[in-house]
């Protein structure tokens, strides 16, 4: 009688629930601080769909670089050029021939205050502000892309001397989001309106990508991470049309 009472599609339901379930896995990724609100939203869609987790850490991807040369126990890398990946490559830390480019980045010179920053960037060369805030250029592929926008257009020894430097660009939006800097170079994704897919709040340049180099942000896998399965997925789930979407939505250009 005990038997007869089951329900036994709901049961066999709840053993492949469970037996999926005991297979998901964890992988530890490393992702540039620009790319902050599209990986948190991929981390969520990465779950639901595939079971697995991806705790995520957030920070310059210079640093990232060294960590993981220090022997970080990051599985996944994404960072915001080309040139970490490949060097982790070259030198053994990560899988050979696992990078590939997960979105292309855009540069933005914003201020917190309307009307504050024209949209051609004209105010690099007429002045009036005291500080301009970039990224580390030692460290972060966004303060070089900064400093070399600053030296196309002719204006890096004026403003040299009026840089304020942030850890990273997460810093550095915080530099000037807070009005303690009147303006500075951060990512576009962080501006965004993703409901409009334009600058948000106060007001901003997009810098055109020919005053820079690429900004190819590059993701690798490594060594620590070639047998987890959440490691392997979570590579594979870069490249499908649900993370493409997100990547889109927050105003990065899409791999070619």
């Amino acid at each position: 009688m005990l038997f007869k009472s089951i329900n036994y599609p709901v049961f066999i339901l709840c053993l492949l629930l469970f037996a999926s379930t005991g297979q998901a896995a964890t992988t530890l990724v490393t992702v540039a601080s620009d790319f902050t609100k599209p990986m948190t939203d991929i981390a969520e869609a990465f779950d639901k769909a595939t079971g697995h987790h991806a705790n995520l850490s957030f920070g310059s991807s210079g640093k990232s670089f060294a960590q993981i040369q220090n022997g970080a126990p990051f599985e996944v890398f994404l960072s915001a050029n080309e040139k970490y990946p490949l060097e982790l490559e070259k030198t053994g830390f990560a899988v050979a021939d696992s990078h590939f480019v997960y979105a292309i980045g855009k540069l933005v010179l914003w201020s917190k205050m309307d009307n504050y920053v024209d949209n051609e960037g004209r105010i690099l060369s007429t002045g009036g502000f005291k500080h301009i805030a970039i990224a580390n250029p030692v460290h972060a592929p966004y303060g070089v892309a900064a400093k070399e926008t600053m030296k196309s257009l002719g204006v890096f020894d004026k403003l040299q001397a009026l840089l304020v430097e942030g850890e990273n660009i997460a810093q550095t939006f915080q530099f000037v989001s807070t009005g303690n800097v009147e303006l500075g170079f951060v990512a576009f994704a962080q501006v965004i309106d993703v409901s409009t897919g334009k600058i948000g709040s106060g007001s901003g340049w997009i810098v055109p990508d020919n005053l820079h180099s690429p900004f190819r942000q590059t993701a690798v896998l490594l060594k620590t991470g070639v047998e987890n399965p959440a490691a392997l997925a979570l590579m594979d789930f870069l490249k499908s049309p649900t993370a493409l979407a997100i990547i889109k939505k927050y105003g990065f250009g899409l791999p070619e």
